[in-house]
């Protein structure tokens, strides 16, 4: 066994030396610079004789970051018809055929006109790393996945475009452009972040001051986050140490589910452990009985784990407590995850019961539970 571990080390140390190299930038919001500082870096590598070219920018009208892409080598855009209008998507074969050393692709978390290669650009840009292209890219802080309930506490949005959080453990570098709050409203106030037009309602939404305090804190948090768990990964010889081992239950809910798999993949990342989304299938949810929202639930919320890089588990029994007992032992799960139970009065005595027969077995076992609210 430990020489086929060693012999799968050698062959991902291969893999990845052939893979391309994966900078981020990331930001508190649009606005910051993240576009600007992307072409200034294009610039210099150009300048120091490197192949570099713009897979994807999107200036948004912006004068000064529109004089700074002028001139540079561009990959030509990839036009498509959707719905009666002529749009633009990123060319991702033709990226792969030019085969530069670099390639700039903004806005990482933008979802593909239907009937690309791709739904989400995310996705390209990781075919691209795979062809051993080096890729430079920028995401906001309201992008990331595993924030996104945070994001929607502080702005009252839920953001609909998401990358997984898998994608930034990736990176080799994440960098962060920051800019204080008056900072970034006041080159909104002067019209380098959005048109006349949309200035006022700007800043009575997104941009107020406790949203950008509050959105700049989980980006500086994010990005420091990222460069501890790369360091950690340099300096650990696996093996030598202790790893946690993470399971979030998991019901056929919609939001509850979702909300444990989001909580407990942010955990997995701050412990820089591994984790499983188990799904424990009683008679009462067996494939023909189970309601038709609730199966969609389940297979949305299990996509969503996978994407966040959690293992995925389903175990068929009428005993939950038995069944996540026996999953721990078997996977030496150290920490069980779950969702705050429902006590409705017509559940308060289940799931009271439950919870305790759970409590009392995962106690003698020294697994921790983890009741998120």
């Amino acid at each position: 066994m430990e020489k086929q571990d060693s012999v799968q080390r050698f062959l991902e140390l291969i893999r990845r030396s052939h893979r391309g190299k994966f900078k981020v930038y990331i930001g508190m919001s649009a606005g910051v610079g993240k576009s600007y500082r992307m072409l200034q870096e294009a610039r210099q590598l150009l300048d120091a004789g490197v192949d570099v070219r713009i897979g994807y920018i999107e200036t948004h009208g912006r004068a000064e970051t529109e004089a700074l892409a002028e001139g540079l080598p561009l990959v030509p855009r990839r036009k498509l018809f959707y719905k009666g209008k002529e749009l633009e998507e990123m060319d991702t074969q033709a990226v792969l055929n030019l085969h530069p050393e670099i390639v700039i692709v903004d806005e990482l978390a933008h979802t593909n006109i239907e009937g690309s290669g791709n739904p989400k650009r995310w996705q390209d840009v990781m075919r691209i790393l795979d062809a051993g292209i080096s890729v430079i890219t920028a995401v906001n802080i309201q992008h990331i996945e595993g924030l996104n309930e945070a994001v929607e506490e502080i702005t009252g949005v839920e953001v609909r475009e998401r990358i997984p959080d898998s994608v930034l453990a990736m990176a080799d570098e994440v960098v962060n452009i920051d800019l204080t709050a008056d900072e970034l409203i006041d080159r909104l106030k002067a019209g380098k972040i959005y048109k006349a037009d949309k200035i006022a309602a700007a800043l009575g939404n997104f941009f107020t001051q406790d949203n950008l305090l509050q959105l700049r804190e989980l980006a500086l948090k994010e990005v420091a986050l990222r460069v501890e768990k790369k360091v950690e990964n340099q300096i650990t010889e696996g093996d030598k140490f202790r790893r946690d081992k993470l399971v979030a239950v998991i019901d056929s809910s919609e939001k509850r589910a979702r909300r444990v798999i989001r909580k407990t993949a942010r955990m997995a990342t701050h412990l820089n452990a591994a984790f499983t989304v188990l799904y424990v299938q009683g008679d009462r949810e067996a494939d023909d009985r189970i309601p038709l929202a609730n199966q969609r639930y389940l297979i949305n919320n299990l996509d969503l784990a996978a994407e966040l890089g959690g293992e995925i588990r389903r175990i068929r029994s009428n005993s939950p407590v038995a069944a996540i007992i026996g999953f721990c032992r078997e996977q030496k799960i150290n920490i069980v995850c779950i969702g705050r139970p429902e006590f409705s009065l017509l559940s308060l005595l289940k799931s009271a019961f439950t919870l305790r027969r759970l409590v009392g077995r995962l106690s003698r076992m020294n697994i921790d539970l983890v009741i998120f609210s």
